[in-house]
């Protein structure tokens, strides 16, 4: 149980000690430390990243100073392979030359309007602009990426979800970074979701923290306490375990190494 009463995974006793000569990747969202990112705080903050276990950073503002955040990435002996980038937007180019410049081959629309989900033809019409954009991607030599809130699976078409629709009507070359505690918030199966998807599947959001007071309800299968599993069928499906941790009261970092020392594990089981 957690202090607030709500019970959270535990690694495994039975877990073995030794780690393979190349660990798993781990990666960080780095919005989970959007407040200590500021001039004079990345190197520090990418630092502390590393000496938690964290292999792998996701950017999410790619283009504010895309050298100083390739550099101070590197000087910390993280990775960076895919970042959150609006490609659906006017800085589709700007994004592909940092994607570059950042040595990424994934770049991942982190957002899409609700409204732009509310029917079929919206649905359809946002698949077309990311189908588009991963074919322009694709001349550079990249990826793109679909992340997902709780309204894609909340909202529904003649019964069926957003998301059900817009995943069978992209191109399927746009890859799909599954956010679990959102597709759980918003109606999934995440058990039943991530077999089902299989290796269209590259990339999975996680969080091991108990639900804030004020979340709203779960309307899918509940997930808190059994991230061991889904973990685990992230590694069956070949996608990278990616930590979230969205602290609005205390300390980030305290968060994220509580998180990376359950993940760590799990993703090297």
């Amino acid at each position: 149980m957690s202090s607030s009463g709500v019970h959270v995974s535990h690694p495994s006793p039975d877990q073995p000690a030794s780690q393979p000569s190349t660990p798993a990747p781990l990666g960080v969202q780095l919005y989970s430390v959007r407040d200590d990112s500021g001039p004079g705080q990345l190197e520090a903050t990418l630092g502390r990243l590393a000496g938690m276990g964290f292999t792998h950073v996701e950017p999410y503002r790619i283009l504010d100073d895309t050298e100083r955040l390739g550099t101070a990435t590197r000087e910390a002996g993280l990775a960076a392979v895919a970042a959150h980038a609006n490609v659906i937007t006017a800085e589709r180019d700007a994004y592909f030359a940092a994607a570059r410049q950042l040595g990424l081959s994934t770049l991942i629309v982190p957002w899409a309007e609700p409204e732009r989900l509310a029917d079929r033809d919206g649905i359809e019409t946002l698949a077309a602009a990311v189908s588009d954009a991963a074919t322009q991607a694709a001349d550079h030599g990249l990826t793109i990426g679909y992340h997902n809130h709780d309204f894609e699976f909340s909202q529904h078409v003649s019964g069926v979800p957003a998301y059900q629709i817009l995943v069978e009507a992209l191109d399927d070359r746009v890859v799909l970074e599954v956010d679990t505690h959102w597709a759980s918030a918003g109606g999934a199966d995440v058990f039943e979701l991530l077999p089902r998807l299989g290796n269209r599947v590259h990339f999975l959001h996680v969080t091991n923290e108990p639900p804030d007071d004020d979340d709203p309800p779960v309307l899918g299968v509940d997930i808190t306490g059994r991230m061991d599993e889904v973990v685990a069928l992230g590694r069956k499906i070949g996608a990278m375990t990616v930590l979230e941790v969205v602290v609005h009261h205390g300390d980030s970092f305290e968060a994220l190494a509580r998180n990376a020392a359950f993940f760590l594990p799990q993703v090297r089981a």
